[in-house]
């Protein structure tokens, strides 16, 4: 399979959380993926765990209120951007970029304080992209292709 080039930050959709082309950075240096989430709890229902959140902040412009529910996920020990590790909840949720669409796992974190609430990990890039950092939004012209 031919990789295809992708920028510094793109346009992904994730559509299990209904998000459609926002922005997230290209990290090579990360290994998972994450995106920010508030509101995260675990709640039991009809006998079985299943996590709930809001992705996104309150502010963000694809920020929808929108309370998710996945009944798979896992706790994952990360380091975070700090060096310090932390368990993270994690899930597996389709992501749409360059006209590919694939499963890809994605970590729960604080991003508030970070300048994207999304980013792209080696661990999704992997076997798919290539990355030119000296562009952004590269996998547009795929899009227009399709």
């Amino acid at each position: 399979m031919e990789k295809k080039i992708i920028g510094r930050k793109e346009k992904i959709s994730l559509p299990d959380l209904d998000l459609k082309l926002v922005w997230a950075k290209v990290d090579t240096g990360a290994y998972t993926s994450s995106i920010h989430a508030e509101n995260i709890h675990v709640e039991e229902i009809e006998g079985k765990r299943v996590l709930k959140f809001q992705a996104l902040m309150e502010g963000h412009h694809a920020f929808t209120g929108k309370i998710v529910t996945f009944d798979e996920f896992t706790e994952k020990k990360v380091k975070n951007s700090f060096g310090h590790a932390e368990v993270r909840y994690m899930i597996v949720t389709t992501i749409k970029i360059a006209d590919e669409t694939f499963a890809a796992e994605f970590t729960l974190s604080d991003r508030s304080s970070m300048r994207n609430a999304i980013l792209l990990g080696r661990k999704t890039l992997k076997k798919r992209f290539l990355v030119d950092v000296d562009h952004t939004n590269l996998a547009r012209s795929y899009r227009k292709k399709a």
